[in-house]
């Protein structure tokens, strides 16, 4: 009778998640209502500016105007729609230019800082022309200004601001992408981004990348937000996302915006709350060194 032969048992799955939290971060509520605090004080470096213009970019569908509304829903404590938002239909949404204020909450004086949407990216000659943002990060859009896929405002229209004030301008540029489909990202998109960020490097205005739809990249952080910096997924987008984009790690913020939910969820307002941060940040800092090199 032949010996039995004994073979050595499969390996474990690799794991989805690291053992340890690979960006540190802070989830009580204690945190939440500091960064809170902070924000609605923040003290501008140059306070006749009056609010820090930062300027949302990126694919049709990202969550630009999704993202505004739930910055607003943090301050209000509410669920809101000061930004028109859509489903995900293949077109853009956004047509015209404006601004967006964030107020302060039951009557308080709004916050000193304000977000542009802007007409999404598209492949082709489809979408927001790519000088249209080159025009809106040096001042020269016009509140209300409607956007014309083909022809870009031309410096010769009489609604064109010729001598745009500090105001006018961006103050920090926010590319908007989503965690699930940045892989599947066409090169026209990609290239006019990078097109859009080089120009925004010229004129050393700071950049931020906003990573929307994390639950819909990896299922740890479906089922909990908090897993977020512990996926091994996410690290993964957003590496991809640094490597397409050229963007360091650092300046890659991963964030759920509000869509489905009813009620405001601590964990998120967490993770809209340090991306809110690190802009604000970022866009004071260029304040500061515009009035240095004065």
């Amino acid at each position: 009778m032949g010996q039995t032969q004994s073979f050595p048992p499969p390996p474990p799955p690799p794991s989805k998640e690291f053992d340890q939290e690979w960006r540190r971060t802070f989830w009580s509520k204690q945190a939440r209502d500091a960064m809170v605090n902070a924000l609605r004080n923040f003290e501008l470096s140059d306070p006749d500016v009056g609010q820090l213009r930062c300027l949302l970019h990126g694919p049709v569908g990202a969550g630009k105007s999704s993202f505004i509304n739930s910055v607003n829903n943090v301050f209000q404590g509410r669920s809101t729609h000061n930004a028109l938002a859509s489903a995900a239909t293949g077109t853009s949404f956004t047509m015209k230019y404006k601004t967006h204020y964030i107020q302060g909450h039951k009557g308080e004086k709004r916050l000193p800082f304000a977000f542009n949407d802007v007409m999404g990216l598209e492949t082709q000659k489809n979408g927001l022309h790519p000088d249209d943002i080159i025009n809106a990060l040096k001042g020269h859009l016009p509140e209300g200004y409607e956007f014309n896929p083909v022809h870009p405002l031309s410096d010769q229209k009489e609604e064109y601001i010729q001598n745009p004030s500090l105001s006018d301008k961006t103050h920090c540029l926010v590319s908007i992408v989503t965690a699930d489909k940045i892989s599947l990202m066409h090169k026209d998109v990609i290239d006019k981004m990078k097109h859009i960020r080089a120009e925004a490097s010229k004129l050393e205005i700071p950049q931020i990348v906003v990573m929307t739809m994390p639950d819909k990249a990896c299922e740890l952080v479906n089922r909990n937000v908090k897993r977020i910096y512990y996926s091994k997924a996410i690290k993964e987008k957003m590496q991809i996302c640094s490597n397409e984009l050229g963007v360091p790690m650092n300046c890659i913020l991963p964030v759920k915006n509000y869509h489905e939910e009813g009620r405001l969820d601590n964990d998120m307002d967490i993770l809209i709350l340090n991306a809110i941060t690190q802009i604000m940040n970022f866009a004071n800092d260029y304040l500061c060194d515009l009035q240095q090199h004065a």
